[in-house]
């Protein structure tokens, strides 16, 4: 389902912002694969409507897959029969690195790194029970630790289909430097393909490929308030300014389409993103802040970026 010698580029689980409006938006503009917000097996088994809302999908989003974490392979095996139930969904995916301590502190996320038993486990687990097409796992380098090659070689072991590697330590944050010579070493290590993810942009995808020998990109944080760049790495073009703000003014429709009007506040922090560097940016933001009505938002901003 995925045409790895092609570099297929991803959005990444990005938490508050990689919803189905944001996923349909990049999939116009070069996306190849999209992936849900992280979510947490625990809240899947229970099946409530928020929860459940966040395996849905918009209709240009194939292949799509869903992140999950958690650390109990029981609780896992019960969230992948919830998964199981929904059609559209191509994959799933192990978080295997988010390091806020929230997830942590559950032993979920990137503390799996710790527990390299319990993490092939719970791959193992997915693997027996998912009737979904795929299965990966989004690492990081270690928890403390670079040992790129081994984490990525026990992951391999558990049978996942392709791995994303993140190439900072839990430890690094999203502050750290990130080092593509060990996403370099976790890709020397394995058979299967391998996703670089990182601090990538429009400007040194290239670089990263080669450096790293990744077989696909996922960019995250780079995405936000750039969407286009998906467009920008598959065709080395810039987009235009027309193009953005007809991107920018499709999305925030895709959002009241999903949300309804309270999408109005929840597209105030894309604004924010996509006016950063404009003129009269600050006072356009300080207006939206206080906007609640979606043609009032509208008119705002067909008037602020002269669209």
């Amino acid at each position: 389902m995925i045409d790895f010698l092609n570099k297929p580029l991803f959005l990444a689980p990005l938490a508050g912002f990689s919803d189905p409006p944001l996923r349909s938006v990049v999939k116009q503009f070069g996306c190849d694969v999209t992936v849900s917000e992280m979510i947490s097996s625990n809240a899947l088994v229970f099946e409530n409507d928020k929860t459940l809302k966040m395996l849905e999908k918009s209709e240009l989003e194939t292949p799509f897959i869903v992140q999950i974490a958690g650390s109990d392979a029981l609780v896992i095996k019960k969230a992948v029969e919830v998964i199981n139930k929904f059609d559209g969904i191509d994959g799933i995916d192990l978080n295997c690195g988010c390091p806020v301590q929230k997830v942590v502190k559950q032993c979920a996320g990137s503390a799996l790194l710790l527990d390299l038993d319990n993490l092939s486990t719970i791959l193992e687990t997915i693997r027996k029970y998912s009737n979904k097409k795929l299965l990966s796992a989004k690492i990081r380098l270690g928890f403390d630790e670079k040992i790129p090659r081994i984490l990525a070689k026990r992951v391999e072991d558990a049978g996942v289909d392709f791995i994303t590697v993140h190439g900072r330590t839990r430890s690094g944050g999203y502050s750290a430097k990130v080092d593509y010579e060990a996403i370099l070493e976790a890709k020397e290590a394995v058979s299967i393909p391998l996703v670089a993810n990182g601090d990538i942009s429009s400007q040194n995808a290239k670089f990263i490929l080669s450096a790293t020998k990744a077989d696909g990109l996922m960019i995250g944080r780079g995405s936000i308030g750039k969407p286009w760049v998906f467009h920008e790495i598959k065709t080395g073009d810039s987009v235009d300014e027309t193009t953005k703000n007809r991107i920018i003014l499709c999305h925030f429709e895709e959002m009241i389409k999903y949300y309804g009007a309270h999408g109005v506040a929840i597209f105030r922090k894309h604004l924010h993103e996509y006016s950063k560097g404009l003129e009269n940016a600050s006072s356009f933001r300080e207006e939206v802040n206080h906007i609640n009505d979606c043609d009032l938002m509208r008119d705002k901003i067909l008037e602020f970026f002269k669209i």
